[in-house]
């Protein structure tokens, strides 16, 4: 259930609690005039036609309680029953120029975040990308998904992470960490001392308790080298077949921000091997019955179609079949797949 749709129950039982406590104490004590409760309740978190429909429910709630009470034909009923309208009316007024607002800041942030998170290039080094990014539903604030790759004198560099919070501030976060990252990729030779040294820049900034998961990645003939700090880690599938491969970290690390001390792990990566990178939207979105994608049969499936772009686009379709169409949380996929040598990716 959205949690617009939770506002409204609470708002309309609200005001149901209120009206049977006013039919039970009866016309001693009016309590008409606390039904602008539930308008005033709603327009805090849903959008203006929504509220009116809870100011409607309500009005139709004074109208039944004066009934029910006696007091319809006096003059004080007819105050209350204008004071429980205009409450209605700016409720929805107030509804409907906080959504406004809100969905602009929204666009806005997506424009932001779409303009920092650079298209990844087919192919790099040797390796192939493809690579999606999934909005979350219109309710949800943009996230703090972040990614990027250059190329090194130590090979491709690749980091993934996502930043605690949403909105324009996580995007804020997401540019810095994309700044410190294209700085130092280039000049530090061991991906621990350049997580280190993200880390140490970030946190000059960062609040206590703000931080960001992320993994580096640098890839090479035959492997790939990897730093995870805090970020759900990687799945491989092999070129052989086969259910994935979750590539946990043999020492956990916390993210960046809270003084990680990761280890650098080496993963086999053979011509035709995918290694599928994701943020946390993939693995914690829930279906209708509360239980978290799976990344087993069907996504290895998936990720196994020849094309690569194709087989991202079939993992976020797989997705939002599980979450019903809408999710709570943006979600970025990024899938490498080392070449042989000597062969040119083809868009």
């Amino acid at each position: 259930m959205g949690q617009q749709r939770i506002w409204i129950m609470i708002a309309l039982v609200l005001d149901a609690v209120v009206a049977v406590v006013g039919i039970i104490v009866g016309p001693r004590i009016n309590m008409a005039g606390l039904l602008v409760a539930g308008p005033l309740l709603a327009c805090a978190r849903c959008n203006g036609r929504m509220t009116a429909l809870v100011a409607g429910y309500a009005l139709a709630l004074c109208g039944l309680l004066a009934t029910v009470t006696g007091t319809i034909r006096t003059p004080m009923e007819g105050y209350r029953f204008g004071m429980v309208a205009v409450a209605g009316i700016l409720a929805v007024l107030v509804a409907v120029i906080r959504s406004r607002r809100e969905n602009a800041l929204i666009k806005i942030s997506e424009r932001v975040q779409h303009a920092i998170l650079r298209p990844l290039p087919a192919e790099l080094g040797g390796v192939a990308f493809a690579s999606h990014y999934q909005s979350a539903t219109n309710q949800a604030l943009v996230g703090g998904d972040l990614y990027d790759i250059m190329m090194t004198q130590f090979g491709p560099r690749f980091i993934i992470g996502d930043v605690k919070g949403k909105g324009l501030d996580a995007v804020g976060w997401c540019a810095a960490v994309l700044a410190i990252f294209r700085e130092l990729a280039s000049g530090e030779p061991d991906l621990t001392e350049l997580a280190g040294k993200m880390d140490a820049r970030m946190s000059r900034e960062m609040g206590i308790e703000d931080f960001v998961t992320v993994i580096l990645a640098e890839f090479a003939p035959g492997e790939v080298r990897i730093v995870n700090c805090g970020h759900h880690p990687p799945v491989r599938l092999s070129a052989g077949g086969g259910g994935l491969q979750v590539m946990t970290p043999d020492r956990f690390a916390p993210p960046l921000g809270l003084n990680p001390r990761p280890a650098r792990q080496d993963i086999t990566l053979k011509p035709g091997d995918r290694l599928l990178f994701y943020t946390d939207g993939l693995v914690e979105s829930r279906n209708r019955a509360g239980r978290f994608f799976d990344l087993g049969e069907n996504v290895a499936t998936a990720l196994a179609l020849p094309d690569l772009d194709a087989a991202v686009k079939r993992v976020a379709r797989l997705l939002l079949e599980h979450a019903g169409g809408g999710l709570a949380d943006d979600v970025l996929l990024v899938v490498g797949e080392p070449l042989p040598a000597g062969v040119i990716y083809q868009t």
